[in-house]
């Protein structure tokens, strides 16, 4: 799309005038629209160095790795038409006058010729605790309608979807159909020939995607060529309930698939219609786990579900429900957030929900769940140990269970004998296909990752009723961790740590803390489950390595002492956020002492930036959640320092993708050469409020 109609694009920013919009609580760097799983994650650029600046109307929604999926919108009133959303033009633009955005929401509101007040909702629900619906890849968008000036107005109201979405090929042969059921109008569209569990350009090879509204009298439908299907509505406010049946390429004329409501006489009441976009896949993910040939996962929403339809339509007819859901989960962050630490972390936090969940397939059966994450936009690893690390906390405040979910693919590939290293794997490959690494050759992260796992299983036990079966069915495993950390954690080899992209390093002082804590973790875990003389070992060793610790890693000579980045290297320093998992697993001040903490906390505001706190020494890029583990355990005027940047960040920023985890913390753009977007991590930044005494 975009140049592929030079006209059109020219006719709309020749009559691109724009009210002012509030945004609230502030214009993010790109706006979540659809974001719901993987493969359904929709943005608006909006930030203030690219985009449309935070209007719906002038640009195209792009997938997170910025492929257009062209969605349209028209409204006329009285015989005038303007654009309330998209890129296409053709006409004016509908002047927006207010954003705002929750946890699962992303609310406009436009004057359309100060005539006609339209409100645009898109909802992308978030039930951590009702797998039914969550495993629905599909989300909302709701359009309201009412006078502003106390007449009465005829008004149509348009909007569209290209085949763009369901292809990272736009040579690619799609075909579509349209059809009606139980009450919901529909145009399913899908690539000609599928391929399963493949991507191309990160979008899915197989799997059929459906845009719907209500089958109500006041519609019309058509399928065709862009020009074609949207001048109709431009001309006439209806369009001709025919399908154009030239399958082809998403490239070759455009197919859209375009539903108008001719709304009648619209007065003070509002008048609103709904729309929903999705995907289903029957099958979404194979993993070597159990046998020796991978296994493919079905999507779970084939348990709870017959067809494609049922599920489209229950999704469709649920709305009410479903919007309830919603507006609790999003009362719970704002009030959780709010008096945690103020209105600056429910700036974070409300941004962060739907972007995490976003990286989540959910699998298997509603008996055995499993759930997948891609690491998205990185290097769209399947299951990386240290990226569900620091989503963990988003996954412990709302429903420790997902924790469990994560982690079971990760056991079933290990504990089945398919990965021949005796600590932790890195990752399972790469999504949708988790072959792991039967030779061995995965990133090198061994004390990263045996810590992580170790914390993890831990926190998912602390916080389930069966924590003694949990932790005695991976007991055998766990132990082999701890014994690699027994070997390496004090003295940390040259090795990377999660934050890979800094380069390698030799007796990093925050990792060798990671590998500590993993041990006195392994300690409690051995406490329940009975392995007494275990547990009385790992206690040991994980207090006199924690000793000799504050020895190596810690400059008292400086002023304000501090950790350093490495061993012996005093003019070094560093975010020490692998602290907090003392905290997380309640181990707090009786093993690491509470001057380490007061130690750090007075330290890192001598070291701010305008946007935060640097990650180390080596760089000014920061990131977004470690600096938010790091708030949760300062003090509160600390912690404020921290969040008081990243709001500031992401209300100021030049970035304008998907939220980014990294940037300098200097310029608040994107480091040289590294673009992180989209990427569930953000889920760490609910680090406060997963802490046990939240």
């Amino acid at each position: 799309m975009g140049l592929r109609d030079a006209l059109a694009r020219a006719l709309l920013y020749s009559s691109l005038v724009l009210a002012q919009s509030d945004f609230s609580p502030v214009r993010p760097p790109a706006i979540p629209l659809a974001v719901k799983a993987p493969y359904l994650n929709t943005w608006l650029d909006a930030g203030s160095d690219g985009g449309n600046g935070g209007y719906l109307a002038g640009e195209w929604p792009t997938f997170w790795q910025q492929q257009v999926t062209g969605w349209q919108g028209y409204i006329r009133v009285d015989g005038s038409a303007y654009v309330w959303m998209g890129g296409y033009g053709g006409t004016g633009n509908a002047d927006q006058t207010e954003f705002t955005y929750s946890s699962t929401r992303s609310n406009f509101v436009f004057s359309v010729d100060g005539r006609v007040e339209l409100n645009v909702t898109f909802l992308s629900p978030v039930t951590p605790s009702d797998l039914r619906r969550q495993s629905l890849t599909f989300s909302y968008l709701e359009a309201s309608v009412r006078s502003l000036d106390g007449d009465t107005h005829s008004v149509q109201l348009y909007a569209d979807v290209s085949a763009e979405w369901c292809s990272g090929n736009p040579e690619a042969i799609v075909e579509w159909s349209y059809g009606t059921h139980e009450g919901v109008s529909y145009h399913q569209f899908a690539l000609q020939d599928q391929t399963e569990i493949t991507e191309t350009n990160e979008l899915p090879n197989w799997g059929t995607f459906y845009w719907s509204t209500s089958d109500l009298d006041d519609l019309t439908w058509q399928s065709g060529a862009d020009s074609v299907v949207r001048q109709a509505f431009l001309d006439q406010g209806v369009l001709g309930d025919i399908s154009d049946t030239n399958y082809r390429a998403v490239n070759d004329d455009w197919p859209v698939f375009g539903f108008a409501h001719d709304l009648g006489d619209v007065g003070d009441d509002a008048v609103s219609r709904l729309f929903t976009i999705g995907l289903t896949q029957d099958n979404a993910i194979q993993l070597l786990g159990e046998g020796s040939s991978l296994t493919t996962y079905p999507s779970l929403w084939k348990s709870y579900f017959d067809n494609d339809l049922d599920a489209v339509s229950f999704f469709f007819n649920d709305y009410s429900e479903a919007s309830q859901l919603a507006t609790e989960l999003d009362d719970k962050v704002a009030s959780d957030s709010l008096a945690a630490a103020g209105a600056n972390y429910l700036t974070i936090t409300s941004l962060s929900v739907r972007q995490t969940f976003g990286a989540l397939q959910f699998t298997g059966t509603d008996s055995d769940p499993l759930v997948f994450l891609k690491e998205i936009s990185s290097n769209s690893d399947i299951q990386t140990v240290d990226v569900i690390f620091p989503a963990m906390p988003l996954m412990l405040y709302l429903n420790p269970e997902l924790l469990n979910y994560l982690l079971k693919p990760l056991f079933l590939n290990q504990e089945n004998g398919h990965y021949p290293n005796t600590n932790a794997i890195h990752d399972l490959g790469t999504f949708p296909l988790a072959k792991g690494y039967p030779d061995g050759s995965d990133e090198p992260q061994p004390l990263e990752e045996c810590g992580n796992m170790i914390i993890m299983a831990l926190a998912y036990a602390q916080r389930t009723s069966d924590a003694e079966s949990y932790l005695n069915q991976h007991y055998t495993i766990l132990k082999q961790w701890a014994g690699y950390l027994v070997d390496e954690a004090l003295i940390p080899a040259d090795q990377i740590s999660t934050d890979d992209f800094a380069g390698s390093l030799a007796n990093q002082t925050n990792l060798a803390i990671k590998g500590i804590i993993g041990l006195r973790a392994m300690a409690e875990i051995s406490q329940l489950t009975g392995h007494t003389d275990d547990a009385t070992s790992y206690g040991n060793t994980a207090t006199d390595y924690i000793t000799q610790w504050q020895g190596y890693g810690i400059n008292a000579a400086a002023s304000p002492p501090h950790t350093t980045l490495s061993y012996n290297d005093p003019s070094s320093h560093g975010l020490l956020y692998n602290l907090y998992a003392n905290s997380l697993l309640g181990f707090g001040t009786d093993f690491v002492p509470e001057s380490v903490y007061d130690m750090q906390s007075n330290f890192y505001p001598t070291v701010a930036l305008e946007y935060g706190v640097p990650l180390d020494t080596r760089h000014n890029y920061t990131k977004t959640d470690w600096m938010l583990w790091c708030a949760a355990i300062a003090s509160a005027d600390t912690r404020a320092v921290f969040i008081d940047r990243i709001a500031n960040w992401i209300n100021e920023t030049p970035t304008n993708r998907a939220l980014t985890d990294l940037y300098d913390a200097a310029t608040g753009n994107y480091p040289d050469g590294i673009l992180f977007t989209a990427r569930p991590v953000v889920g760490g930044h609910f680090a406060l409020l997963a802490l046990p005494s939240s």
